[in-house]
């Protein structure tokens, strides 16, 4: 992996949401990597255990704005990691929402209840039980696809997070719709797909970037293990945005 550089790193956690460290943690770490931009990312407000509160913000934007540049010049910038939850497509954020962010990534978590808070925690339970039984029945893949893909399609999503974490899906397809709606495809350093899942994706013409993911400063920047993972799969590293060769 020496070969190769990791350019930006848009999805790591602080402590306004559940992240170990402050942002200016994050944004020293970024700066020791050697990272030309970082993105912040906590996660969306709809969470019910620790989504980014709405009022904090525009303190959050007021640190963001201070340490911009203030590290080696890494430039950095204010994102969320919304949830999605909802059939409809909508987002735990939404409309006048997304003026209020640099940039928004989606993902599927446990913990956010949308507009229908029973069917929520019935998809949560079948999927939590779908992974630890390591199977997931077709009617439950294809409904959690379908609610991915619906997302895509209705929101402006810089990223989707982590696919087919938390939630099995139709890795193809959901690859398709990135590449329809120009989303990138994360390869999380944290919740790795499967080889098979990532051969699923690179089938398709859809674009990835590697995320670290990173909960605690000391991960910020970190993708040598998904790089890895990626090139196995047989991924040009050209399709990877972030990573260049050195």
């Amino acid at each position: 992996m020496a070969k190769y550089r990791m350019t930006c790193d848009w999805h790591t956690h602080t402590t306004f949401s559940h992240g170990k460290g402050r942002v200016e943690d994050n944004v020293r770490a970024a700066a020791t990597k050697g990272l030309e931009t970082l993105g912040i990312a906590d996660h969306g407000p709809g969470h019910v255990l620790y989504g980014v509160k709405r009022n904090e913000l525009t303190a959050m934007r007021e640190e963001i704005r201070r340490l911009d540049g203030a590290c080696s010049g890494v430039r950095v910038l204010m994102g969320v990691e919304a949830n999605i939850v909802n059939r409809s497509g909508k987002l735990d954020i939404e409309g006048e929402d997304f003026a209020r962010f640099d940039f928004v990534l989606a993902g599927y978590h446990y913990g956010a209840l949308g507009e229908e808070p029973a069917r929520a925690l019935g998809a949560m339970a079948a999927n939590y039980l779908s992974g630890r039984l390591g199977r997931a029945g077709a009617k439950r893949r294809r409904e959690n696809t379908e609610m991915v893909i619906k997302a895509l399609y209705e929101n402006d999503v810089f990223m989707l997070t982590h696919p087919g974490d938390k939630a099995p899906v139709d890795i193809r397809a959901v690859a398709e719709a990135c590449e329809r709606t120009g989303t990138l495809f994360e390869i999380n350093a944290w919740h790795a797909l499967d080889e098979d899942g990532l051969r699923a994706a690179a089938a398709t013409g859809t674009r990835f970037a590697i995320s670290s993911d990173a909960h605690t400063p000391d991960r910020v920047g970190d993708f040598e293990a998904a790089l890895a993972a990626a090139l196995r799969a047989g991924i040009d590293v050209a399709r990877i945005v972030n990573i260049e060769e050195i």
